[in-house]
């Protein structure tokens, strides 16, 4: 006859709540590490973008970049110093695609000075922004949106009632049966049958589900990541009380005035995942098809999203919305002196004193512009180097953050809703096999096809071809774009141009850079003035250059 050896139930259990014990311990020490060491990058960021030392330290924002949008490469958008990475604090890729939405094309002023509002009532809120930069696992990964949108919208098969719940008992009484096997040191000959004969019944069961299950528990894997992420982040949100009207919308979508909050789903979602995570576990590998494991959490999956499927996409959009206007926050509270924009009805926009919002507050040179139709078009003459293109880019990249409800870099700007296109850096493209005048065409079609009212910057208009065509041809293109109803500035070394700008008077009027010529050595001010400039350089820079002229 067996004999069955007893050995105390504490003694079979105090090992393993010790394990645990000390494994939950070490992940809040290891997780309290990582968030000091973030809150530390999100500070030191900061202070590097007072400093402007901030280029290559934040996301670029490359996978936005489009080489045929009408500014965005012209402008310095996206890339390595770009504006996108001036401003993006965003942790998901929702946050991120929706303020990379926002510098590609305008909005209605109606939500324009939503924003303002929302981002003045988020600009103070430091510590809520620094909560949020520390969430998630890595500075670098986010949540997307589109992966976990797609898989919550499918429709859902949630299991019956029954299956659950028998799935349930049989685990409930396989745990009994194994601990009792456990106590017993295995030589339990009644406790051995009994384990044989649940696990056989459960084999039965998981195996009838099986091809419902693997399927529900591949679908996760992609649509999971970083949901430890999105679930802080909305357990952050949620914790404040907004009072301005966009914000107020966007809290109450993730906080239901009834039920669990977003947070509290989200977070359920992501304890199912981690479940099925722990399969690679060496105790859960050998255990877990006694407990029926990968069936119940399969089962449980299903059922959270018959349960929340339909209410993901609106939690990720108020997400990827705060997260947008919090990085214009960010900006806000760091630079206080740059105002929010006024709006104008009439096309056209009217700044004083404007600076490069990217380059260093110490040698940005402002200058201040008035296309209040009339004027609609500036023709910029200047010598080589003297500021014409940084002084297009400096009105585009401040129109692009005023149509984003962003604060600009000037004392006062006034802009109506327009549509921004740019020919300042066309190149060409080999693969596409466009010449860089053939480029620069396609783009200046592309800007006269623009929606009403359209706002033109064009650098050294058509200089891939002869003189005498140049001349022809800006000419007839400026005529053409001011026709349409359209304003702009248009730079240009030819001052033919400059004659059309006197024909066109007073609906365009000539400015001007300069430099002057000291003790041999060219020195420019960067100072934008009226009239036509007198002078040119390029002699003098080819000498200054070493070349023999």
């Amino acid at each position: 006859m067996a004999i069955e050896l007893w050995i105390p139930l504490s003694l079979v259990l105090a090992p393993i709540v010790l394990f645990v014990f000390l494994v939950w311990r070490h992940a809040l020490a290891d997780r309290a590490s990582t968030r000091m060491r973030r809150a530390m990058q999100f500070h030191q960021r900061g202070l590097a973008r007072l400093e402007h030392r901030w280029q290559g330290q934040g996301e670029a924002g490359e996978r936005f970049a489009d080489p045929h949008h009408p500014y965005a490469a012209d402008l310095d958008v996206f890339g390595r110093g770009s504006l996108f990475e001036f401003l993006s604090t965003a942790r998901t890729r929702g946050g991120e695609a929706r303020l990379a939405t926002w510098l590609k094309g305008g909005s209605p002023i109606s939500e324009l000075r939503a924003r303002h509002e929302a981002v003045d009532e988020l600009r103070p809120l430091l510590d809520l922004r620094e909560q949020l930069a520390i969430l998630g696992e890595d500075f670098r990964t986010g949540v997307n949106p589109a992966h976990l949108k797609e898989w919550a919208s499918t429709p859902a098969r949630p299991f019956a009632k029954w299956q659950r719940t028998f799935a349930l008992v049989l685990s409930g009484i396989a745990a009994g049966v194994l601990v009792w096997w456990f106590s017993t040191a295995f030589m339990g000959v009644n406790s051995r049958l009994a384990l044989l004969a649940v696990g056989a019944i459960e084999g039965v069961f998981a195996l009838t589900l099986r091809d419902r299950i693997i399927p529900l528990i591949h679908a996760l894997d992609e649509p999971s990541r970083d949901l430890d992420l999105l679930a802080g982040i909305l357990e952050k949100l949620e914790a404040e009380n907004f009072h301005s009207p966009h914000l107020a919308r966007l809290e109450a979508s993730i906080r239901p005035a009834d039920g669990p909050t977003a947070s509290h789903r989200i977070g359920k979602l992501r304890r199912l995942q981690e479940l099925l995570d722990s399969r690679d576990n060496v105790v859960v590998r050998m255990l877990g098809p006694l407990l029926l494991w990968g069936t119940q959490t399969g089962m449980a999956i299903e059922q959270w999203r018959a349960e929340n499927g339909p209410f993901v996409a609106g939690w990720l959009d108020a997400v990827a919305e705060i997260e947008a206007l919090a990085s214009l926050a960010s900006y806000a509270w760091e630079h206080p002196d740059d105002p929010f924009p006024d709006f104008r009805e009439s096309p056209g926009i009217e700044g004083e004193e404007l600076r490069h919002p990217l380059m260093d507050p110490a040698r940005a040179v402002p200058n201040s512009l008035a296309l209040t139709v009339p004027p609609s078009l500036y023709v910029v003459s200047g010598s080589n180097m003297s500021g014409k293109s940084t002084f297009l880019r400096t009105v585009g990249t401040n129109a692009i953050l005023a149509l984003a409800g962003a604060p600009v870099r000037a004392r006062r700007l006034s802009i109506s809703t327009l549509s921004l296109g740019a020919s300042i850096r066309t190149v060409d493209s080999l693969e596409e096999g466009v010449s860089r005048f053939m480029a620069e065409l396609l783009r200046l079609r592309q800007i006269l096809e623009l929606p009403a009212p359209a706002f033109f910057l064009l650098d050294e208009l058509l200089a891939g071809t002869n003189s005498h065509d140049r001349a022809i041809g800006a000419a007839g293109l400026v005529r053409g774009l001011l026709a349409r109803g359209a304003i702009g500035i248009a730079t240009t070394h030819d001052l033919s141009l400059a004659r059309v700008a006197d024909e066109l008077a007073p609906a365009a009027i000539n400015v001007h850079f300069e430099d002057r010529l000291e003790e041999g050595r060219l020195v420019f001010d960067y100072k934008m003035r009226p009239g036509v400039v007198q002078r040119s350089n390029a002699l003098d820079l080819m000498r200054a250059a070493g070349l023999d002229i």
